[in-house]
């Protein structure tokens, strides 16, 4: 039996219909696959460096200061505005830390998206333990101190997990077809962090009690964490460069309580540090504050894998 000419063109027409549909579709997907990856920008490499545990290859990250630079002073470049500009999430460490920076950034960069109380503004400290929150009156007087309390929340592993548990709610909030996938990375993250800080613990024991003096405040959750006790300052107070007379108190507080090891972040000179551990007979040790602070600290674990050693073999040196 043969099919009328008129039933093949219309069969004809149906296939060529449905190709064309399918190919639509195929098209179609690619840029909406690429559009759902998530564009996050955060102010610094820890925070980066947590959003990626949970992200994944599921967003891309940027972040704006670097491991090895003092966050409370960053040099703005064009590049920031450009990233901040395609920014779907913005993720800040809050508490003024990046007050002298930031906030005209996120103002020029004209994305209604990541503005203060905008769904794409996520201030991590909302989700973190806080230490150091001023009970009087603040006053430029008593040096860098922020009126919210201090910034340096995610040198506590706990906090670092805290702060994941909330991009993971957030991430997952955004992109709802990558929840399962965000909370199966926290859940991983959770368990690794788990096993490490066991080791960290491990490696720390004998030392809980100890006091060390810390250049700046940039310490009090990683001593609270690990059982140290802050004895003082090489910095009189916070941002304000040591005078010879605090130098002296310095020296004789140390010799006074025995105090052995001094902390020092890697952007500051090092100069009076090492004058007053030959005075003291204590070990300067340069630790890392942040991720991607030097080649071994490119993670988070690999944060506090580098600080808990370097930290150990200084207690150790010690006399």
């Amino acid at each position: 039996m043969k099919i009328p000419r008129t039933d093949s063109h219309t069969a004809l027409a149906s296939f060529q219909s449905i190709v064309v549909v399918l190919l639509l579709g195929l098209f179609a997907a690619r840029p909406a696959l690429a559009a759902g990856k998530l564009n996050v920008v955060t102010a610094t490499q820890d925070l980066a460096a947590l959003a990626t545990e949970v992200g994944g290859d599921r967003i891309n990250v940027i972040a704006i200061a670097r491991g090895y630079q003092d966050p409370h002073f960053v040099e703005a470049k064009p590049s920031f505005l450009l990233n901040l500009r395609k920014a779907d999430l913005l993720v800040v460490v809050g508490l003024e830390l990046e007050i002298g920076w930031l906030p005209p950034l996120i103002t020029q960069s004209g994305n209604p998206k990541i503005q203060p109380a905008a769904p794409g503004y996520f201030d991590a400290s909302r989700f973190a333990e806080i230490l150091e929150i001023p009970t009087a009156q603040v006053s430029r007087a008593m040096g860098d101190v922020h009126p919210q309390g201090n910034p340096h929340y995610w040198l506590d592993p706990q906090n670092g997990l805290r702060v994941a548990t909330g991009l993971a709610q957030k991430l997952s909030e955004m992109s709802p077809g990558d929840a399962a996938f965000f909370q199966q990375r926290l859940q991983d993250f959770r368990k690794r962090l788990t096993e490490a800080e066991q080791r960290w613990d491990d490696q720390m024991k004998p030392f809980r009690g100890r006091k060390v003096i810390t250049y700046h405040q940039s310490w009090p959750n990683f001593v609270k964490r690990f059982g140290l006790q802050v004895a003082d300052y090489v910095e009189p107070r916070p941002g304000i460069p040591p005078s010879p007379a605090h130098v002296v108190d310095l020296i004789a507080l140390m010799k006074r309580q025995n105090v052995k090891v001094i902390m020092v972040e890697p952007y500051f000179d090092l100069k009076t540090p090492q004058s007053v551990a030959r005075e003291t007979g204590a070990q300067v040790v340069v630790l890392m504050p942040s991720v991607g602070g030097n080649k071994e600290t490119g993670d988070y674990l690999k944060l506090f894998d580098y600080d808990v050693n370097q930290l150990v073999k200084a207690f150790q040196q010690a006399h």
